[in-house]
């Protein structure tokens, strides 16, 4: 008998998260991320090493989180409202930038289509 050759290598499959107030699973790239830093326990924003909690950029979901402490349960640790508030500003500021980006797509696709 010959021995069989190696299977061609498949391709990487991406990282799927679940949103920690609404439990959305996406991937991780689709979430905020936020940490708990090892060994020092203080909570923060996308970088470092230690557990981490993904949230939708949505308002009901941060909305749900703030209100039932779920990051901070998620995390076993408190989470400041500092980081919360940070987390308003991000919403706020990509939701002016997605709806721009709604609107100038909208007015290219009807004036593609009339012409």
């Amino acid at each position: 008998m010959s021995p069989t050759p190696p299977s061609p290598p498949t391709p990487m499959k991406p990282n799927y998260r679940c949103c920690a107030s609404c439990r959305k699973i996406a991937p991780k790239e689709a979430f905020w991320r936020v940490v708990r830093l090892y060994p020092c326990h203080q909570v923060q924003l996308d970088r470092g090493l230690g557990r981490s909690a993904y949230l939708c950029p949505e308002a009901e979901c941060l909305k749900a989180a703030q209100k039932k402490n779920r990051l901070g349960r998620s995390l076993k640790a408190p989470v400041s409202d500092e980081l919360y508030q940070t987390l308003w500003q991000r919403l706020a500021t990509s939701d002016c930038t997605s709806y721009s980006d709604r609107a100038g797509r909208k007015t290219d696709k009807s004036s593609a289509s009339t012409v």
